[in-house]
């Protein structure tokens, strides 16, 4: 099992990934039967496509994790999301859970609040 370390530098090297737009060199911090809850989806191409449906609605999107609480083979995200205008005028942020097999991402459950309405990653790619 990955350390706390390990798994806080996964997070960084996932969002660094996202916001640097390099989709596909995430695919190798995925297991191949990845499974991602929001998107009722197997493996990490639901995801990458997500990806490229939130940069293309937001182009400077950008994430970073203000919280990373690691407990045995899962880890709790709290991000800040930059770039992204709303009328509140506070950032939106995600929250997600990670479970990690051998290094790698292997399950992930998320939400998010702070969007502009309509805007929020659930009903853009749900």
């Amino acid at each position: 099992m990955a350390g706390p370390e390990d798994v806080s530098t996964l997070v960084r090297r996932m969002q660094e990934c996202f916001n640097t737009r390099q989709f596909d060199d995430a695919a190798d911090l995925h297991t191949p039967d990845f499974v991602s809850h929001p998107l009722a989806a197997t493996g990490f191409d639901a995801g990458r496509d997500a990806w490229r449906a939130l940069t293309a609605r937001f182009p400077g999107m950008r994430v970073v994790a203000q919280d990373i609480l690691v407990d045995g083979d899962k880890a709790a995200v709290r991000s800040a999301v930059e770039g992204v205008a709303t009328t509140e005028g506070t950032p939106p942020e995600l929250f997600e859970i990670f479970r990690v097999v051998d290094g790698r991402f292997a399950e992930m459950w998320g939400a998010s609040t702070g969007f502009p309405s309509s805007a929020s990653p659930e009903e853009l790619l749900g």
